[in-house]
């Protein structure tokens, strides 16, 4: 126990950065820690905003929900130009050029504040137009369009927060890309209320409020990110000189990220349909498979954690001119993946109807979120493996594979299944769970296939 704790503190420290050597299962680890808890971080924003706006009104909740669906355009993007960046890095720094891997983190964020620029410009100019194009009235036009403004105006700070966090698992430091986030979400818990509700000399601003708290929290964020990565010296070397615009680099990064985009996206509008098709049997039907997802979502972030671990170390190994080590990292990582979610599907699949009690006493909801979660439970070990190989892919700089996979699995084979099973054989809600479960279960084993054939070992970045 005493040695588990010793290397908990040392991974929450981030004592290492390069991985090219020693004990893969240490490395799993050291990278796994901060991830998983970064990741909590990140989905904390959004649970810290909704948590205060509500009790300002329905209206300002409906505000933010609407921005916050458009605003998945910035997300793609920051996520996306994060894998990329992540990828790159990572190769640089395997092949111990510090000097190359601070090259590739300064046009990551040439490139992230140009394009945010030309997403977030245009969204803080037609913030109103905005709001009205996604269904909101003039009341909530006239009461929201600041919130919509200024999250828009403050896209540079959203994407490089994502970015800079690609940046430094790449390079290793997990940690620090945690301790960002937790600088953010510090900010923005302590400010959130302060600038929503007023305190002393500062005036009771409202939804806006929550809008200037994110802000500042992610730009707090964003700014230790740059920091430390300026501070490094170890295995990235950024110097003002590397900010000069590089096009090859950008080409690079660009092709890279555009996979990464897409993937994401795919899969966000694939959730979109299925959840429309789930809408035309009622509110309650929607309510049980919001909550069963959400609980899912948030049970799989360590899981996210170690496949974010598996693309750091194929990216370093392939650089560091170790294709076998890479392989071997990722097969670990989603083995190790692969109990732990077997470990919390066993959990799920018995006590499913006490966990969705915890959110939900309505019998009809209840029914309908215990037979989504269980049935999803049905599929975590393929969702295991499919999830760590899907990024370990993105590691080596192939996003364009996951890609064409995600295409296929949600597209051409869920959204269709889901329709098939719901309405023309009458299964009905159940229809669309069963379809996630078999389409994520045909991915796995797709990715693992297209793994094992080993071509990514080959892609130059």
């Amino acid at each position: 126990m005493t040695k588990f704790i010793r290397l908990f503190m040392a991974a929450l420290r981030g004592s290492e950065g390069n991985y090219t050597s020693g004990s893969i299962n240490r490395a799993i680890f050291m990278l796994s820690v901060p991830m998983v808890l970064e990741m909590v971080m990140e989905s904390l924003f959004a649970i810290v905003d909704v948590f205060f706006v509500a009790k300002i009104s329905t209206e300002a909740v409906a505000t933010v929900g609407l921005t916050e669906s458009v605003l998945t355009i910035v997300y793609s993007v920051g996520i996306g130009l994060s894998t990329a960046a992540t990828a790159l890095v990572s190769r640089r720094v395997g092949e111990g050029n510090a000097r190359e891997a601070g090259k590739s983190v300064a046009q990551v964020i040439l490139v992230s504040v140009t394009v945010a620029l030309l997403i977030g410009i245009p969204g803080a100019l037609f913030a109103p137009e905005i709001l009205r194009a996604m269904g909101g009235d003039e009341h909530l036009i006239a009461n929201g369009s600041g919130f919509t403004r200024l999250i828009f105006a403050s896209s540079p700070v959203i994407v490089l927060l994502y970015t800079l966090s690609g940046c430094l698992r790449g390079a290793g430091e997990a940690s620090v890309a945690m301790r960002s986030l937790w600088i953010a979400n510090g900010f923005n818990i302590i400010l959130c209320p302060i600038f929503i509700f007023g305190w002393g000399p500062i005036p009771e601003m409202g939804v806006i409020g929550s809008a200037v708290a994110t802000t500042i929290g992610r730009s707090a964020g964003a700014l230790y990110q740059l920091v430390s990565l300026m501070r490094n010296g170890r295995s990235v070397q950024l110097e003002t000189a590397t900010f000069q615009p590089n096009a090859a680099i950008i080409r690079n990064l660009l092709s890279i990220a555009a996979g990464g985009t897409a993937q994401f996206l795919v899969g966000s509008a694939s959730w979109v349909f299925l959840t429309r098709i789930l809408s035309t049997f009622g509110s309650d039907i929607v309510a049980g498979y919001t909550i069963a997802i959400r609980i899912m979502i948030f049970t799989i972030m360590p899981s996210w954690g170690m496949a974010n671990a598996a693309a750091t170390l194929v990216g370093q190994n392939l650089g560091a001119q170790q294709p076998e080590r890479a392989e071997t990292s990722a097969w670990r990582a989603a083995f190790c993946n692969m109990l732990f979610l077997l470990s919390v599907g066993i959990l799920f699949y018995i006590g499913a109807a006490e966990i969705v009690g915890i959110f939900n006493r309505d019998p009809k909801v209840v029914d309908i979120a215990v037979q989504c979660l269980r049935i999803f439970c049905l599929g975590y070990v393929f969702f295991a493996y499919g999830m760590v190989i899907s990024q370990a892919l993105n590691g080596a700089g192939d996003t364009r594979t996951p890609t064409i996979i995600n295409v296929v699995c949600f597209w051409i084979i869920e959204v269709p299944l889901a329709y098939l099973l719901a309405n023309s054989l009458a299964w009905g809600p159940t229809g669309v769970f069963w379809s996630v479960a078999f389409s994520e279960s045909l991915l796995a084993v797709i990715a693992v296939l297209v793994f094992r054939r080993g071509r990514w070992k080959l892609v130059q970045v």
